[in-house]
């Protein structure tokens, strides 16, 4: 159980890398210290497969972000408490103050400190949006790359400043 709640909390970590945005305090907020409530219709364990699915309605939260999606699988490494993957499937949200990312699915690989949302991926804060055919961000490098693909373009909506104070993202 404690593995659960170790790759729980790197669930987190996922979210607010992918908002990549700091906290209006000035900066991410350490959340380490903070409990973590998931909550879900099912929790399946399988210690030699290596892996925790929670599924139906996951609503995972620690602090101020929240994470909304049908399914959320962990996949852990060989040592104990490592954590290799993070899987979240079906209307993917990601809520944090005033930022939410969307997608129907959502990756993050702890390897190559990747996180890539697809399937209609949309960041918003305070009226401005940005989305693609993926949004990928690169956790060590601090970097995002938003790619359009071969149908679909990248598309940023920046509202005037003036604006973005009466903006509430949906």
């Amino acid at each position: 159980m404690r593995d659960i709640l170790i790759a729980a909390a790197l669930i987190f970590v996922f979210a607010a890398m992918a908002l990549a945005a700091p906290s209006a305090t000035g900066g991410r907020k350490d959340r380490s210290s903070l409990p973590i409530t998931i909550k879900s219709n099912e929790l399946t364990t399988d210690n030699k497969g290596k892996a925790a699915v929670f599924s139906g309605k996951v609503v995972a939260k620690q602090g101020d972000i929240t994470i909304y999606a049908e399914k959320v699988t962990i996949n852990y490494g060989d040592k104990k408490g490592e954590v290799e993957k993070i899987t979240a499937d079906g209307s993917v949200r990601i809520v944090q103050e005033n930022r939410i990312g969307t997608a129907a699915h959502a990756v993050y690989d702890s390897r190559d400190g990747r996180i890539t949302l697809t399937g209609s991926p949309k960041v918003m804060q305070a009226g401005d949006t940005l989305s693609g055919e993926s949004i990928t961000y690169f956790v060590d490098e601090d970097r995002s790359v938003i790619s359009g693909g071969v149908n679909n373009r990248v598309e940023a909506v920046i509202q005037p400043p003036d604006k973005k104070n009466n903006a509430v993202p949906r």
